[in-house]
């Protein structure tokens, strides 16, 4: 008993002196945002100098034109599409490019109201959450995008000519790209609920049903209304629920659940 409150009472004084007052708090908020302001610009230059927004459109469209004639091309409607689209695709892709770096300026804004042990595992979450943001994205541009518009294809009839607007395309994929980079998060949520103790290993098991369920319905809100890209993304959902589960046992911190608590209790109150 002692020794836990011993234990306690380092934690709490860790942070002891450390109070910054609000003014400053505000200073070191600014500071952060320029830095986010000025790693954005970087990478919309470099974007823009190669492979610019030409190539970047090229690329994003090329799931699509895969199921297109051969000399088809995607339209502009708007009378300012021809301009503004591209800039949106480079503000998007830069803002994906400069995402660790943004995480990064997030963590050092929090990061002096850490304690030691919190601000070991959260470098490892934020190179770990950007990979698994790039997987879904990657996932959504050379796997989802190709079935889907395989799948449409086949329900378009002959005396129709697929020739879809360039602005509600990369509104449809952008939108495709968000629910598959948030939705790879799933092990990173998990770890931390248990991490911070807000459910346990056990209940993850036994909720694992119900996820399942749960993930199929955010599938049907966040895609399109056909069958292949709600199966992708529910899928992926459920295999990542199963990772983070396991993830949880090392991330933990070597906590012991509570049926191995349980026993020890037991075996402790047996043996005195």
């Amino acid at each position: 008993m002692a020794d836990s409150d011993n234990k306690n009472k380092d934690a709490e004084d860790e942070l002891a002196g450390t109070e910054q007052p609000f003014v400053q708090h505000l200073v070191e908020l600014r500071d952060r945002l320029l830095y986010c302001v000025y790693g954005l610009a970087v990478a919309g230059i470099l974007l823009a100098i190669w492979p610019g927004p030409g190539g970047l459109i090229d690329l994003i469209a090329m799931p699509i034109r895969a199921h297109m004639p051969p000399d088809a091309k995607l339209i502009a409607i708007g009378v300012f599409s021809p301009f503004f689209v591209p800039l949106k695709v480079l503000m998007m892709t830069a803002v994906l490019l400069a995402l660790p770096w943004l995480m990064y300026q997030a963590w050092m804004f929090i990061a002096p109201g850490l304690y030691s042990h919190e601000k070991r595992f959260a470098l490892p979450l934020i190179f770990f959450g950007s990979l698994l943001a790039y997987g879904g994205i990657a996932f959504v541009q050379f796997f989802v995008l190709d079935k889907m518009f395989s799948f449409i294809q086949k329900f378009t009839p002959a005396a129709v000519a697929a020739t879809p607007d360039i602005s509600s395309y990369v509104e449809a994929i952008l939108s495709l790209y968000i629910a598959f980079g948030v939705a790879f998060q799933v092990p990173i949520v998990v770890m931390l609920l248990v991490r911070f103790e807000m459910v346990t290993i056990e209940k993850l098991r036994s909720f694992r049903g119900y996820f399942i369920v749960v993930a199929f319905v955010i599938a049907a809100v966040l895609t399109p209304p056909d069958v292949v890209s709600q199966l992708a993304l529910a899928v992926p959902m459920c295999l990542l629920y199963e990772v983070g589960i396991i993830g949880a046992r090392y991330f933990a911190g070597g906590k012991k659940s509570s049926e191995e608590k349980e026993e020890e209790s037991a075996d402790s109150s047996a043996s005195s």
